[in-house]
């Protein structure tokens, strides 16, 4: 009898990503809504931008001879440009044109019948980033930001044209946002605890716009359409339970 596992949900990203396993982070809530249904893993790596991200992920996504053994990716959110977005000379920084490439590499890397790493059962998200406060991070790093407001636009308007161009759904967090603002500045904190990374009310805008694009676009992972793994409790036989509770049967 094979091992019990779970498909699961894979959270690519920075450490907005990251941060999503806090309390009320997007990472946490998925967890929950997907209890017993699919796992979610975490793969989010504070600092990093997308021309770090493509080393790793060759090495944490399974290769197609590969992915027989190893639970099925379901889904699989690509969160990526606060780092990026960095102004020059951060060794964050990488330059606009650089980060659609490896934005689109990343997405390739799954979709392509060509890839290693093809897997055809993987669903796509990507997640545009949020706005940054400049003054706050300012304030939060005790020096000048190296971040610039309309900067990050720019690079959450890239990941919309990659979107657009690669046929995927996006989280457009910036305008989410933005627009729960009231294109105010001074309510991004609000949503950014120190102008850079998310809080709660922050958080609950990625989740959302990740369970909009589930129910409209890949319904068949809505958690409504999943069944327990393990079956619930008033589903078993309860005169012939062993056999009742033999997984998958």
């Amino acid at each position: 009898m094979a091992a019990y596992v779970q498909d699961v949900i894979m959270l690519l990203g920075d450490s907005l990503t990251q941060g999503g396993v806090e309390p009320y982070g997007f990472s946490q809530r998925l967890s929950a809504t997907y209890v017993r249904k699919l796992d979610v893993l975490n793969r989010g790596f504070g600092g990093y931008t997308t021309e770090w991200a493509i080393p790793v992920f060759e090495q944490i996504f399974a290769k197609q001879h590969e992915q027989q053994h190893v639970p099925k990716v379901r889904l699989l959110t690509i969160f990526y440009g606060a780092n990026d977005a960095a102004l020059a000379p951060s060794p964050q920084h990488v330059e606009l044109p650089t980060y659609k490439s490896n934005l689109t590499k990343l997405i390739h890397m799954v979709t392509s019948p060509s890839s290693q790493w093809y897997s055809p059962e993987t669903k796509i998200i990507l997640i545009a980033p949020p706005p940054v406060n400049p003054v706050q991070w300012a304030e939060h790093i005790g020096g000048v930001s190296d971040r610039k407001f309309e900067v990050t636009k720019l690079y959450a308007e890239a990941v919309k044209e990659v979107g657009a161009t690669e046929g995927l759904p996006v989280v457009d967090s910036w305008t989410g946002i933005w627009d729960k603002t009231g294109h105010d500045q001074s309510k991004l904190p609000t949503y950014l605890s120190d102008g850079l990374h998310l809080t709660p009310a922050g958080y609950e805008v990625i989740y959302d716009g990740i369970m909009k694009i589930i129910t409209e676009t890949y319904p068949e992972l809505h958690p409504d359409k999943i069944r327990f793994v393990v079956k619930a409790w008033d589903e078993i036989d309860y005169k012939n339970h062993r056999q009742s509770l033999v997984i998958g049967a």
